[in-house]
């Protein structure tokens, strides 16, 4: 039996009305794109610490290849140089539309250095955090938020943009950062690769970035000048930052904060004094691949021989293969 002309039409719009919804669905998902959470340039005053592991087993890979990660690291960790850049406020933002789920606030900011700071934080290790559903199983989460930054609640939507807070080091964080957990149906999902990728670096790259972004394996976190040999830690505070430093000073320190020297970097360190004599000139050979790194040289102070008033000039250079891939100079004056 024919069907009557009206149904006809009915079920081939009833088709064409399927049809265009299940290509928007699949659109939906394969053209997800997220934009950086962190209001700030990278290479200019942040940088990508670390970035998904991608090992299927108990080793650490990054996308390209490096090891710019570690053991199941599951986000994107985006930092500032210190605690003082953190207490002036960097914005973090949405990566892209959505609606807020979930908010934890209330967490101190700190630099977990031992197993007793990993215990304090057990179960909380994300920190001050916000979670935004985008729609279409794609979620993103956003940790280590400074504590009472958080301007955004459950049910309120955002767009790509919104600020949600500040840059902090609440939960489990030794540096101030904001990891961004990027999943797709619960999984987790490197935005370098994208969703269809495999285990391992050598897989199919579908950036989700709506720019593009540069890997670096190795880069200049901060410098400067101390009066003594400083520790990790005591950089990540903002110590040291001084240009200027006493004349009756125990020692002048030139040092470096880096990410992801490699075994068989060579460092040279070269300090001049206010006469234009160069007191120190040293290279280092680097023994052991790190993903932090803290290098220095220095002069002590003694009545033999006194340091110079006036500016003090440092050079350093970070050599890789016989090519140079970091390279600065910085002045102190001692007064």
């Amino acid at each position: 039996m024919r069907l009557p002309k009206y149904w006809l039409i009915v079920c081939l719009t009833l088709g064409i009305l399927i049809i265009f919804a299940w290509v928007k669905f699949l659109g939906s998902n394969s053209n997800f794109q997220i934009a950086l959470p962190i209001d700030c340039q990278l290479g200019q005053g942040c940088f990508i610490f670390h970035y998904v592991d991608l090992a299927p087993n108990e080793e650490e890979i990054d996308f390209n290849c490096g090891r710019q990660t570690y053991n199941d690291h599951g986000g994107t960790d985006f930092g500032i140089p210190n605690l003082q850049v953190m207490e002036k406020g960097v914005k973090v933002v949405a990566v892209a539309p959505g609606v807020v789920k979930r908010v934890r606030e209330g967490m101190i900011d700190k630099l977990v250095v031992n197993q007793k700071d990993i215990a304090q934080v057990k179960g909380k290790e994300c920190g001050n955090s916000v979670l935004i559903d985008h729609g279409n199983a794609w979620t993103t989460k956003y940790c280590h938020l400074k504590q009472g930054s958080i301007l955004v609640k459950p049910g309120i939507k955002v767009e790509e943009g919104t600020t949600l807070g500040l840059v902090g080091s609440s939960g489990k964080s030794s540096f101030p950062h904001v990891h961004l957990t990027l999943r797709y149906n619960n999984k987790v999902i490197d935005p370098f690769v994208g969703k269809e990728a495999i285990y391992g670096c050598k897989t199919p790259r579908n950036s989700m970035w709506k720019s593009k972004i540069n890997y670096q394996s190795t880069g200049l976190i901060d410098a400067g000048f101390s009066p003594k040999s400083p520790q990790a830690v005591e950089i990540w505070q903002g110590k040291f930052l001084d240009t200027k430093l006493a004349l009756d000073t125990k020692s002048l320190v030139l040092w470096v904060h880096l990410y992801g020297v490699l075994e068989g970097d060579i460092e040279s360190f070269t300090l001049i004094n206010p006469q234009h004599k160069i007191m120190i000139q040293q290279e280092k050979y680097v023994k052991k691949s790190y993903r932090n790194w803290v290098s220095y040289v220095g002069q002590r102070n003694t009545q033999d021989n006194p340091l110079k008033s006036g500016t003090w000039q440092g050079i350093y250079q970070l050599k890789r293969n016989s090519k140079i891939i970091i390279e600065l100079t910085k002045n102190v004056e001692l007064i």
